[in-house]
């Protein structure tokens, strides 16, 4: 037994180190927030087996990497995540954010995570730009949740599957747009809502 289980947690090491070696960077350890940093109402957001839970009034937890004193630039970039959420629950994925202290992040775009919650616009949706209206996930299961941004290219996946694939025009009159660069904020939406995320990585593109 004490065998098979050093068997698994050497084949868990070697899979960590194939991931680092392709350029993969390991936002969240499993057990702790230590790399994230919470705006307002920092009690909403805890880990729990191995997930970070977000639950209750707004509130954002921004990615701030090993030394918050140098803020997480991402400008290109392929983040994947596995999400889940409860009935009627609804979060997001900001990109291209920066740390505020409190509100709706003002900077980035939000990638919608919503399944059966009042709001039409669905998992999948570049929020205000450019919107899905029928769920791709369903509550109470996993699903790996896949952004990716090139140049003025957008592609949300779930699953594998495309869901939006947006090219930003080249004037943007109104709403949010894509920044320079910038980096990531799990969101708590109301009290109502319960989304849990695992197994967060990311990596930087040309």
């Amino acid at each position: 037994m004490i065998r098979s289980a050093l068997m698994v947690l050497a084949l868990l090491a070697a899979s960590v180190a194939r991931a680092e070696e392709d350029g993969w960077v390991k936002m969240f350890d499993g057990q702790s927030l230590k790399g994230w940093k919470a705006n307002e109402k920092a009690e909403q957001w805890k880990v729990e087996d191995g997930a970070i839970v977000a639950h209750g009034d707004r509130s954002h937890l921004f990615y701030v990497g090993d030394d918050e004193s140098k803020p997480a630039g991402f400008r290109n970039f392929h983040l994947k995540a596995d999400v889940m959420t409860r009935k009627n629950s609804n979060s997001g994925v900001f990109f291209h954010t920066q740390f505020q202290p409190d509100g709706w992040p003002s900077a980035g775009i939000e990638a919608q995570v919503n399944q059966t919650q009042g709001d039409p616009v669905k998992t999948g949706s570049l929020y205000n730009i450019k919107k899905n209206f029928e769920a791709p996930a369903k509550d109470d299961e996993w699903f790996t949740y896949e952004i990716i941004v090139e140049g003025k290219h957008v592609t949300t996946k779930v699953n594998g599957k495309t869901i939006i694939d947006f090219e930003e025009p080249a004037e943007v009159a109104t709403g949010p747009k894509l920044n320079p660069g910038g980096t990531f904020a799990l969101q708590a939406h109301d009290p109502g809502s319960t989304v849990m995320y695992k197994n967060l990585i990311v990596k930087s593109l040309p």
